[in-house]
């Protein structure tokens, strides 16, 4: 029963991630949080605002602009001569994704020690986050059964 549960659970997953790819790196994560905050923008407009502060040329933030568009996180369209992009997917979904495929990864195959270690660095960082998380599991399991 467990496997299939945690089958059923990875397979929701896994659609979830469909519709998009996470930022592979910390600069493509940057560039789409600057689109979130920006709203619309060129190429031009983003490599100003965050490429030339950094030192970067404007063919490497067109390149990753180029890459989010590829993974389904940010959509172009045609303004004149040149393109304006804005993000696909709400920062809230990304945050979220991320957040699974980071814990998934911290699981791995074997759980339970890396629950274990979990719950001692919580109760490390503040015991009363402890019983938060208590909460969290009960209300998680309450929705199970009512779906």
């Amino acid at each position: 029963m467990r496997n299939s549960l945690r089958r059923g659970q990875r397979q929701a997953y896994d659609a979830a991630m469909a519709s998009f790819l996470l930022p592979a790196d910390e600069l493509e994560y940057v560039v789409l949080t600057k689109l979130w905050e920006l709203g619309t923008a060129s190429v031009r407009d983003v490599h100003r605002l965050l490429g030339k502060p950094e030192g970067l040329v404007y063919t490497t933030i067109a390149k990753v602009i180029d890459r989010l568009r590829g993974k389904g996180l940010i959509q172009r369209e045609r303004h004149g001569q040149a393109y304006l992009y804005r993000a696909r997917i709400p920062p809230k979904e990304v945050e979220r994704a991320r957040a699974q495929d980071a814990v998934s990864r911290l699981l791995g195959p074997a759980p339970r020690a890396a629950i274990a270690a979990l719950v001692d660095a919580v109760d490390a960082v503040d015991p009363k986050l402890l019983y938060e998380l208590e909460r969290a599991v009960a209300a998680h399991r309450r929705s199970k059964r009512g779906a």
